[in-house]
C-alpha cells in the first residue's frame, strides 16, 4: 500500500502550470516537523496536485500556511542531454484540507484597498473622513492623508 498522510507548513506559495494536453498541475514544497528526544528536525516534500486540486491549490494556498495532505509516493527518472540520470521523489496528492492562515484572496483584496487608499491621498480625499471613499472601500482601513499631496481644487 503506498500512502502518505502528512501536515506542515507551505515553504513557498504553489506553481500553476497548465499542460499542452490540458491537463493543470501545481507544485509547491511542505515542511513538517518531528521532536525526538527534545531536537525538532525538519524535512521537506515536494507536493504535486493534478486537475480540480491543482487549480483550487493554487488560487487559494500561500506560503506559511498549514495544511494537511493525503497521497501517494512517486519517484520519477529521467535522463538530461547531458545524458546523466536524475531521480526525484515527490507526493502525488489527492486530498488537501487546508488548516489555518488567510487565503490568497484576503491577502489580494488587501492589497487592493491599501492601493485604493494612496490614489485616494494622491487625489486629495481622505479616506477616513469622506463619505464616497468608505462606499467605495468597504471594509479598508483608513490611513492619514500625507500633507505632501496635492489637493483637488
Amino acid at each position: 500500500m503506498n500512502r502518505v498522510l502528512l501536515t506542515g507548513r507551505l515553504t513557498r506559495d504553489p506553481e500553476l502550470r497548465s499542460l499542452p494536453s490540458g491537463k493543470t498541475v501545481t507544485n509547491f514544497s511542505l515542511a513538517t516537523n518531528e521532536y525526538r528526544g527534545g531536537e525538532e528536525r525538519t524535512e521537506y516534500h515536494a507536493i504535486v496536485t493534478w486537475d480540480r486540486l491543482a487549480q483550487i491549490c493554487g488560487q487559494f494556498l500561500g506560503k506559511g500556511q498549514l495544511v494537511s495532505l493525503e497521497g501517494r509516493l512517486q519517484t520519477r527518472r529521467w535522463e538530461d542531454d547531458a545524458k546523466q540520470k536524475h531521480y526525484r521523489t515527490e507526493i502525488v496528492a489527492n486530498n488537501v484540507e487546508m488548516l489555518s492562515g488567510r487565503r490568497k484572496k484576503d491577502y489580494a483584496a488587501e492589497t487592493a484597498a491599501q492601493a485604493l487608499e494612496t490614489q485616494a491621498e494622491v487625489m486629495g480625499i481622505d479616506p477616513v473622513d469622506d463619505e464616497d471613499f468608505e462606499s467605495l472601500a468597504e471594509g479598508a482601513e483608513g490611513v492619514e492623508a500625507d500633507e505632501t499631496a496635492p489637493v483637488a481644487a
